[in-house]
């Protein structure tokens, strides 16, 4: 059994390489992509690619699931994800300071987007914190709780509130790398994910993690969970 220090290291070259990362932070929102797709966003070739996926497959930070002729590649568990938003986290906070405009893939991104199985970015905290200040939650520096009249607020939206089997915490807080302030965590924020995409309030947005409010949404947000949404980036630079 290798030594703490001796696998932190091995995770940290594997992440270091920048077409690896490139290609884990397509793989944060908990999608499974194809060598091709992954290729295409690393900007490397195919043979390039299948070598970097296989060093990662080694070093157990994703798994590979083959339906019929195909191979699609997925970060192997929650955990994976929660490393890779704590390193953008720590680059963000820590990295020498920078004036850079950001681009218009950047914006989208910080306005909403999944991280991993839930909501993060602008979107994100504004749900968090709607729901902290209706009472329906309370997060800690560490954990949460769901109060009785935020359980029936979610089951009123057709979210399940058992909790699950496993020992997966139930509600937490995520600091999250752009807004640098909690979003919603756990098992409660991937049902939350989960049931904006089934009432049409948010829809993926192409080749990207990052995530669109519809009109519906919009309306939906306001009016049920009482969030205040910013302008989106388009609007905002109109």
């Amino acid at each position: 059994m290798m030594s703490g220090s001796v696998g932190m290291a091995e995770v940290a070259a594997l992440v270091g390489d920048t077409a690896r990362a490139q290609m884990l932070d397509a793989l944060v929102d908990g999608r499974a992509l194809t060598a091709g797709e992954l290729a295409y966003t690393a900007r490397v070739s195919p043979p390039t690619a299948s070598a970097h996926l296989a060093k990662l497959l080694d070093g157990g930070l994703i798994t590979v699931i083959k339906q019929g002729r195909h191979r699609y590649y997925r970060l192997a568990s929650a955990s994976v994800g929660r490393m890779l938003e704590s390193i953008m986290l720590v680059a963000a906070v820590d990295s020498p300071p920078r004036y850079r405009p950001r681009s218009a893939r950047e914006e989208a991104l910080r306005y909403a987007r999944s991280c991993y199985d839930h909501l993060a970015g602008q979107l994100g905290v504004a749900i968090a914190d709607a729901l902290v200040r209706r009472e329906h939650v309370s997060l800690g520096d560490d954990g949460g709780t769901v109060t009785p009249s935020g359980a029936a607020l979610m089951r009123g939206l057709g979210i399940d509130m058992a909790e699950p089997q496993r020992g997966r915490v139930f509600c937490r807080p995520c600091l999250d790398w752009t807004e640098r302030r909690p979003h919603l965590a756990g098992v409660l924020g991937a049902r939350l994910l989960c049931r904006c995409f089934e009432l049409g309030w948010i829809e993926r947005g192409r080749d990207s993690r990052a995530i669109k409010v519809t009109p519906r949404g919009r309306d939906g947000l306001q009016e049920q969970l009482g969030v205040e949404l910013p302008a989106p980036p388009k609007a905002r630079a109109a």
